[in-house]
């Protein structure tokens, strides 16, 4: 566990320095915008943000490897940093604050062991790593102990791809069963997951691994379950549900049969 101090605290480097770009071209408003061949939104502060991070990981971690979302992979080594620069991109484009930069260490044979959400517009972070709990700004958290899906709160990302894979009828069941459906999105959904605001969250089919990787860790650290459609924990899957433990085996049954 004292290495993963260690890389916690490079991680919380590597989130000051995103922050200081990130946050005052967010307010500024002040960047242009491409799409992407996936058809998705990137701006120059993605690129930007993800070029200073990848820098300081092969000066300070050059045993390491990287994976980005804007600049691809390299290195090699028994860890692996896995980087989204600025997950939540149309929000961040559309001044909505609900955005943030995801670091994830993953283990070459543990997957992923640290996580690091940092969302600067909402003076909010969350962190965690194996054997040490899960953490919002400093304070314990964890998940709720909610235990019937009659009194839980959903928030679900319910795209075009979950139907056309078939789950149309389950997504509908699942939300029926629930007290109350909103939708946070992105990683926000999971991080709530985490501190118990939020008892399940369904992301949207159509992630990438480094959409997953850094909450995988905050989220079992705070006691939680994060899977892929298959019901398994997967960071290099395309989808994720998070639950409370109490709920984990009901969400599976309902929605994944």
């Amino acid at each position: 566990m004292s290495d993963l101090a260690a890389e916690l605290q490079f991680a919380i480097a590597l989130a000051d320095a995103a922050d200081a770009i990130t946050l005052p071209r967010f307010n500024a408003r002040n960047f242009t915008v491409d799409i992407k061949a996936n058809q998705t939104e990137v701006t120059e502060v993605d690129r930007g943000t993800e070029t200073v991070i990848m820098d300081l990981i092969r000066a300070q971690r050059p045993h390491h490897a990287w994976y980005g979302e804007e600049h691809g992979s390299g290195g090699d080594g028994e860890y692996t940093w896995v980087i989204d620069p600025i997950d939540g991109t149309s929000n961040f484009v559309r001044g909505v604050p609900v955005w943030a930069t995801l670091i994830g260490l993953v283990h070459r044979d543990r997957g992923p062991v640290l996580g690091m959400v940092s969302a600067p517009a909402m003076a909010t972070r969350w962190w965690g790593f194996e054997g040490a709990g899960a953490f919002c700004n400093g304070q314990p958290i964890r998940v709720s102990d909610v235990d019937t899906l009659a009194e839980a709160s959903l928030s679900i990302t319910e795209n075009a791809a979950w139907r056309e894979a078939g789950y149309g009828d389950a997504i509908k069941n699942l939300k029926r069963s629930v007290k109350r459906v909103r939708g946070y999105g992105d990683f926000w959904q999971h991080m709530l997951v985490a501190q118990g605001a939020v008892d399940v969250a369904v992301d949207a089919i159509g992630l990438e691994p480094y959409d997953i990787a850094a909450l995988v860790p905050i989220v079992q650290a705070a006691g939680g379950h994060m899977v892929d459609q298959s019901g398994v924990m997967n960071w290099q899957g395309n989808t994720s549900i998070t639950t409370n433990a109490a709920l984990h085996n009901a969400v599976k049954s309902t929605l994944l049969g």
